[in-house]
């Protein structure tokens, strides 16, 4: 009835209790992390070195992001990232959703062969070596095109919307487009993109994602600094920042010191600029994100 109030009994208190108690130690776990990098970014340098930050910013200040903003190879790398992250996101979409889309007609005879040999690629790959060479033949290297063509097409996207296509579009939509006088590219073009909105949003924030955080791929085809993306930046800063204090005065040893305590600031004022876009731009496709991963999913 309506209003009635239902009992619970101690078994499902001490149950709810128990699910309860350890979603909060896991969400605590997850955000801590996050918290502590936040607060170590607006702390002060020698409060950060001398291990006195844990949950809040210690001696408040901007002094981490003053000097990243100041650094041209961390703005270069930022413009370097976004350039590849925006081209290699457009050509990867089109590229996937229009193999999608092939694969996804059962009137296209070889489509179970194609499908067949793109899942061989997914266990096996060509390696390094080869594709460094395919690169170098075809005068690619230390240009962007090396970043973006390469994974240009994802076999297990393709899959996903080619799925969705089939279990989300009616086919009935093709043959009225065909009474229409519309050919396939009309039907792709007209129909299946706009109606594709919720996987698009998941095959582009996959590509997007690997784009951003990639760094492997400008390590091993791009030998010039200026075009080296941000990771490449963080990872120089993060992992390659030594510092050698033999053989210098009092003086030089005091102001590497102060160098020091900035660039180990610096490491997490960097880590929040280089997540900063991609947490801004998820919340406005959470949306269809949320709808893409649920292709296929049995729905009561």
């Amino acid at each position: 009835m309506a209003g009635q109030h239902i009992k619970t009994s101690k078994g499902d208190k001490l149950y709810l209790g128990i699910v309860y108690t350890f979603l909060g130690v896991f969400t605590l776990c997850v955000l801590y992390p996050l918290i502590y990098v936040l607060s170590c970014s607006f702390s002060s340098p020698e409060a950060l070195v001398q291990g006195r930050v844990f949950f809040l910013p210690v001696e408040f200040g901007f002094q981490g992001y003053q000097a990243v903003f100041k650094n041209d190879q961390v703005w270069s790398g930022y413009l370097n990232t976004i350039i590849y992250t925006v081209a290699g996101t457009l050509a990867g979409v089109a590229v996937t959703i229009t193999g999608a889309y092939v694969l996804s007609r059962r009137e296209f005879p070889a489509r179970k062969g194609i499908t067949a040999l793109f899942m061989i690629t997914m266990f096996f790959g060509g390696g390094t070596i080869p594709t460094y060479l395919w690169l170098k033949d075809l005068h690619m290297l230390n240009t962007m095109w090396a970043i973006i063509l390469p994974g240009a097409f994802n076999v297990w996207m393709a899959i996903i919307g080619r799925t969705f296509i089939q279990s989300s579009i009616p086919e009935e939509l093709f043959d009225a487009t065909s009474l229409d006088g519309g050919d396939y590219i009309q039907y792709f073009m007209r129909v299946i993109l706009p109606l594709s909105k919720p996987i698009l949003a998941v095959i582009s924030l996959n590509f997007a994602l690997g784009h951003w955080n990639s760094y492997y791929s400008a390590l091993l085809y791009l030998n010039d600094a200026s075009k080296y993306p941000l990771q490449i930046v963080l990872r120089n800063i993060l992992i390659q920042n030594t510092v050698d204090l033999t053989n210098m005065t009092s003086v030089d040893v005091n102001s590497m010191l102060q160098n020091q305590y900035l660039s180990e600031l610096l490491k997490y004022s960097l880590i929040i600029v280089s997540s900063l876009p991609l947490l801004i731009v998820y919340p406005f496709i959470q949306k269809y994100f949320i709808k893409g991963v649920m292709v296929g999913s049995v729905k009561g």
